[in-house]
C-alpha cells in the first residue's frame, strides 16, 4: 500500500476515503455478479424442473390403471400436490441461494410449534416489566430517595465542562453528551457508590458471620406478593450460630426501594425505574444468557444508550462480549413503547455469538412486531408514526454495526492492508458511519467487576480476569 496514491489529500500509512469508495464499490460489484449468477441458475433450474413435473404428470395419465378390476377405485394421477399417507411426496424444492438476500416476513409461531409459542409467552411476561416504571405514585416516591440537588449539580457542572470542551476546538463542534446525559451519568454514579449494594453471600442476620448456599426455598406470601418467585438459602458457617438468612429476589421495584440490595437483576430493574423518575425514556434489556441492564434515549446523540448500572458501564455494548468474554444468543429490549431485538449492538462478531434456536427469526420478528402493536394500540397517529421513524433510524444503526464488522473483516484479509503502528482504530469507511459511536476499542474493555470470582467463573464471564497475570511482552491475540 505504501506505493498507493489517491491524490493530493491522500494520507501516508492510513487508507484514505478513495481507498474506500474503490473497495465498497469493488465489493458491490462481487455481489451484484454473484446475485445474478445466482438467479440465472434458480431460474434454469426451476425451469428444468418444471418440465420433468409435466412430462411425469402426462407420463401418469396415459398410464393404465393399477386397481385391480375387481372392486376399490382408481387412484388419482401423482402430481405434486398429491397428499396422503400412500403418496410419497416429491423431493423438496432447492434452497435457492439467491433468495437469502430478501428480507425475513414476520410470521406466527405454527400451532404445533410449541418451542416458539413458550419462547413467545416469556417474552410477552417480560414485556410488562417496563410497564411498571409508569406508576406515578412510584415516580414520586423514587424521587424520594434520590438526592437531586447532588444529581443535578454535578450533571450542570458536566455539561459545561463538556460545552467549554467542544468549544475549545473551534469548529462548531456539539459536545459529546448533552445535560439530560449528564443527568443519568451522575445518577449511575451515585447509584453504584452511595446507593445500592451487591449480594454475594448475604451475611449472618445474627453473628454477621459470612454464609454458605443451601438451596432455594419457598416464598412465604409476603415475599411473594413483592415479586418473589424464588428465595435463596443461606446457613451461617459459624457452627455454634447456625442462624438461616433468606435472600428473596425481588421483583416489586417499590420493594427495591426499601431493600436496596441484589445482582444484575434487581440493580437493572431499579437502575432503570430511577432513570424514568428523572424524565429519561428508558428501556430494561434482557438477555438470554442470564443477564440484564438499561438503556437510556439520547436526545442529544439521537439513540439509545447502553447502560450497566452493575458495573457503571456508560455507552460500552461490546462490554460482555469483549471485555467478559460472553457469548450471546439474544439481547431484547422491552419499553413502554414496545419491543426491539438489540443482539446486532452487543455481539458485533460471530465467534461471540450463540445459536438462536427458541424460535425461527420470522416469529421473532412477529413477537417483537406483536408487542408494538399492544403497546402503540392507544397513542395517536403521529406519537405512532414518530416512533416508527426511530425505529427504522435503529435498524440501519443496527445493520451498520453488521456492515462495520464485514468491513473490518474484509479489510484485514486484502493483501497488502495491515496497518502501521498506531492505524489501528475504526477505518474511515466505519467512522462515516453511526456504528461507530460507541469509541472503546476492545484493548479497553474491562472484565466483570460484580460479584466475587468465583460466582463470575462459573458464569464464563471472567474473559478479562483470565488475561491479568499473562506476560506483557507476549499479550493474547484476540
Amino acid at each position: 500500500m505504501a506505493g498507493r496514491s489517491n491524490g493530493p489529500g491522500d494520507d501516508r500509512g492510513e487508507f484514505g476515503e478513495e481507498w474506500a469508495r474503490d473497495l465498497r464499490v469493488q465489493f458491490e460489484q462481487l455481489m451484484r455478479t454473484k446475485r445474478l449468477t445466482e438467479a440465472g441458475q434458480s431460474r434454469a433450474y426451476r425451469s428444468r424442473l418444471d418440465s420433468e413435473e409435466r412430462a411425469s404428470s402426462s407420463s401418469n395419465l396415459r398410464a393404465p390403471s393399477a386397481t385391480p378390476p375387481n372392486g376399490g377405485s382408481t387412484s388419482r394421477p401423482s402430481s405434486s400436490y398429491s397428499q396422503g399417507p400412500s403418496r410419497v411426496s416429491p423431493a423438496s424444492p432447492p434452497s435457492y441461494s439467491s433468495l437469502r438476500n430478501l428480507p425475513k416476513i414476520p410470521t406466527a409461531p405454527a400451532p404445533h410449534d410449541k418451542e416458539s409459542h413458550k419462547f413467545r409467552n416469556l417474552l410477552m411476561s417480560l414485556s410488562q416489566t417496563p410497564t411498571r416504571y409508569e406508576n406515578p405514585g412510584l415516580l414520586d416516591e423514587a424521587l424520594q430517595v434520590i438526592p437531586l440537588d447532588r444529581i443535578y449539580s454535578e450533571a450542570e457542572e458536566e455539561s459545561q465542562v463538556l460545552e467549554a470542551s467542544a468549544a475549545s476546538m473551534g469548529d462548531g463542534r456539539k459536545p459529546e453528551w448533552g445535560y439530560q446525559d449528564c443527568v443519568i451519568r451522575a445518577l449511575l454514579r451515585w447509584f453504584k457508590r452511595s446507593f445500592f449494594t451487591w449480594v454475594n453471600n448475604p451475611p449472618c442476620p445474627v453473628c454477621l458471620s459470612p454464609t454458605v448456599a443451601r438451596g432455594m426455598t419457598q416464598p412465604t406470601p409476603d415475599e411473594s406478593a413483592c415479586g418473589a418467585l424464588r428465595v435463596e438459602l443461606y446457613e451461617c458457617s459459624n457452627q455454634a450460630c447456625g442462624a438461616y438468612e433468606r435472600f428473596p429476589r425481588y421483583s416489586d421495584v417499590w420493594r427495591l426501594l426499601q431493600t436496596r440490595r441484589g445482582r444484575c437483576g434487581e440493580w437493572a430493574n431499579c437502575f432503570s425505574m430511577l432513570c424514568r423518575a428523572v424524565g429519561s425514556r428508558v428501556r430494561w434489556v434482557w438477555n438470554a444468557e442470564d443477564h440484564v441492564w438499561t438503556e437510556v434515549y439520547s436526545e442529544h446523540k439521537q439513540r439509545w444508550i447502553h447502560v450497566d448500572a452493575c458495573e457503571e458501564a456508560w455507552d460500552n455494548p461490546r462490554l460482555y462480549t469483549e471485555g467478559w468474554g460472553k457469548q450471546m444468543s439474544y439481547c431484547i429490549a422491552f419499553s413502554i413503547d414496545g419491543a426491539t431485538d438489540v443482539t446486532r449492538r452487543y455481539v458485533r462478531k460471530s465467534e461471540h455469538a450463540l445459536e438462536r434456536n427458541r424460535c425461527p427469526e420470522e416469529v421473532l420478528l412477529h413477537i417483537m412486531q406483536e408487542i408494538k402493536i399492544v403497546r402503540r394500540g392507544n397513542m395517536s397517529k403521529e406519537e405512532r408514526f414518530r416512533l416508527e421513524k426511530e425505529d427504522s433510524k435503529e435498524d440501519r444503526e443496527l445493520r451498520g454495526y453488521v456492515v462495520a464488522s464485514i468491513t473490518q473483516a474484509v479489510t484485514r484479509i486484502v493483501p497488502g492492508s495491515s496497518t502501521p503502528s498506531g492505524s489501528s482504530r475504526a477505518q474511515p469507511v466505519i467512522a462515516s458511519s453511526p456504528a461507530n459511536d460507541d469509541q472503546k476499542l476492545p484493548a479497553e474493555q474491562p472484565g466483570r467487576q460484580s460479584g466475587n470470582a468465583e460466582w463470575v467463573a462459573a458464569r464464563g464471564e471472567n474473559g478479562r480476569r483470565n488475561q491479568q497475570f499473562q506476560d506483557p511482552r507476549n499479550p493474547p491475540r484476540r
